[in-house]
């Protein structure tokens, strides 16, 4: 199979309960067979099995390096884009609470197709990315949404070789299929015309 990101050639990586991962030697990403991708609507059922309360405190917390990011780097005047938003937008409501103009977008849970037909000075994506069935397709879209020198902050958990892939929790959810390390994110900023990206354990920023 070819690579869902950068379209070179893949290698077989790891076969676990029967689900085929592949690795790809060009951006270092490892990506599900797409014959194990669950339908739409089996997707949907997963994400609403999500305990996603906007008002849970450990919630808020796990998204506050996206939105502590924002806060320091923008302001009230700005135009923001919560993208992957989810049953329970938190970011979008932590940052309105503070007077922020942010929109929202989810295939599954908010549509808003007019959200994808303007431009932000930011976008959060906290959790999603993992999830790209089509990442080169997604982060083109990102890149192009962002404004000159906007940033797009994401949150995921990069994979590296002291991990033992077959027994990572992290591809253990059956809509995660597609994994990141530090040269995957390197090879998106080079691909995609990002002027830099900025890696840390709990935050990753792509600027434009």
């Amino acid at each position: 199979m070819d690579c869902a990101l950068c379209g070179s050639g893949t290698t077989e990586f790891s076969v676990i309960k029967k689900r085929a991962y592949h690795h790809c030697s060009n951006c270092d990403g490892i990506s599900l067979h797409p014959t194990y991708f669950l339908s739409n609507d089996k997707e949907r059922k997963r994400y609403e099995t999500h305990n996603n309360d906007i008002t849970d405190l450990g919630y808020q917390n796990f998204v506050s390096p996206i939105v502590n990011a924002i806060v320091k780097n923008y302001g009230e005047n700005h135009q923001g884009l919560d993208f992957g938003s989810g049953s329970a937008p938190v970011i979008t409501t932590m940052l309105r609470n503070l007077g922020y103009v942010i929109h929202t977008y989810d295939p599954f849970f908010d549509p808003n197709s007019k959200a994808l037909h303007r431009t932000y000075d930011y976008i959060a994506c906290c959790e999603v990315m993992e999830h790209f069935y089509h990442p080169n397709k997604e982060f083109k879209l990102l890149h192009s949404l962002l404004r000159e020198n906007g940033s797009l902050y994401c949150k995921t958990y990069l994979y590296d070789t002291s991990i033992d892939f077959n027994s990572w929790w992290y591809k253990n959810d059956a809509t995660h299929v597609f994994f990141y390390s530090k040269n995957t994110l390197n090879w998106i900023k080079d691909h995609y015309g990002f002027s830099e990206v900025i890696i840390s354990k709990k935050l990753i920023i792509f600027r434009k």
